[in-house]
């Protein structure tokens, strides 16, 4: 880790609001991560609330599909219309979930200092990142790995400028399985296969 990056971390850590949550600081298990998905109240980052959420543990080479969890929120506000055909969460599905800090303090626990897998991860952390500035003060600190991200960097060459980074294109091109999308629970074990797939391919990813 660069003296900037620590420097960050450093600053985030003094900002943090709850020291519970001191832990998010620590220093990672080796050879462990945590593949996430999120399903939202809209496609808005700045407005969207969290309906679901996924995380499951990776573990070297393995995948702990019987560890992960699961979380329905209760949103604030009603749900955009025209999300609840992707997602398939109505009003009346999250009526009896989590409030936002329940659910995210669930979460934290769960991940630890451990470093993030996803599928265009940017969006879910931009959603998550929101609501916890305002509750705890802090963007997440944990490392972020971007699957799409990784494909790109061994796919684009000179020759090949441009690279289809739709899922159903990698897993194809990494002859995995197409699981039912927009299950939060699919979409973060995708992405844990993906980045596993990758691994074996290429050796070692940076945490």
């Amino acid at each position: 880790m660069s003296l900037w990056q620590n420097l960050r971390r450093w600053q985030a850590r003094r900002a943090l609001q709850d020291e519970r949550f001191g832990f998010l600081f620590d220093q990672p298990p080796a050879e462990e991560w945590i593949s996430i998905d999120c399903e939202t109240s809209s496609l808005d980052p700045q407005s969207a609330e969290i309906l679901s959420i996924a995380a499951v543990p990776v573990r070297g080479d393995r995948i702990l599909t019987s560890q992960a969890l699961r979380l329905i929120l209760k949103p604030r506000h009603a749900i955009a219309a025209q999300s609840i055909p992707i997602h398939q969460l109505r009003q009346q599905d999250v009526a009896n979930g989590l409030a936002v800090e329940d659910a995210l303090s669930q979460l934290l626990t769960f991940i630890g200092a451990r470093p993030l897998i996803g599928y265009y991860l940017e969006f879910d952390l931009a959603v998550i990142n929101r609501q916890l500035k305002s509750w705890l003060g802090i963007h997440l600190p944990n490392p972020a790995i971007e699957v799409s991200g990784l494909y790109y960097d061994r796919k684009v060459t000179a020759y090949r400028p441009e690279v289809d980074l739709r899922l159903d294109t990698i897993l194809t091109e990494l002859a995995l399985p197409l699981l039912p999308r927009h299950d939060p629970v699919n979409d973060a074990l995708l992405a844990a296969m993906i980045f596993l797939k990758l691994r074996h391919q290429h050796g070692s990813l940076d945490q």
